[in-house]
């Protein structure tokens, strides 16, 4: 797993255009996206390079800046399967500043990648100091979430029709 690199030393505008129109950070004033961007770190993954595998203890979200990831999901058959590509702009790995579960799936980038990644204790310091900035950071989480879950519900019933 890659660890990632401090972006307190990155120029914060670079931060800032980086996460302009992520639909995550929508509701927020420029002034809230400056304070979110201070608690932000940058990712670099090669193409292939394992971002996060299924299973491992998950404590960071991402956010696409460049590249494609794939998200794979191991099969109860011990296959893998690609269940999704993610690119700019968009987020994985929400979960894990919720929950403290296991990764659910494993992301590889598909090509060389850059990521912005906000940590589980950074998100929780967002809640303590900016209550305002984290609670509509949650809300994009639980929307986001929300959408996959409608997403997932619908592709079950499309497999699982005939069975009635």
């Amino acid at each position: 797993m890659m660890s990632p690199d401090t972006a307190k030393g990155k120029n914060i505008s670079v931060i800032l255009d980086s996460i302009a129109g992520i639909a995550l950070f929508e509701n927020l004033s420029a002034e809230d996206l400056a304070v979110v961007a201070t608690h932000m770190h940058f990712l670099e993954a090669g193409e292939g390079e394992l971002v996060f595998e299924e299973g491992e203890k998950g404590n960071y979200m991402c956010f696409v800046v460049d590249g494609e990831l794939s998200v794979i999901k191991d099969a109860a058959s011990g296959e893998r399967a690609v269940i999704a590509k993610v690119a700019r702009g968009d987020s994985l790995g929400e979960m894990a500043v919720i929950d403290n579960f296991p990764r659910s799936a494993t992301v590889v980038a598909a090509s060389p990648a850059t990521l912005l990644t906000l940590s589980s204790a950074e998100f929780q310091h967002l809640l303590n100091e900016h209550p305002p900035v984290g609670i509509a950071i949650l809300k994009g989480i639980a929307r986001l979430l929300s959408i996959n879950l409608r997403k997932t519900s619908t592709q079950l019933a499309d497999t699982m029709l005939p069975l009635l």
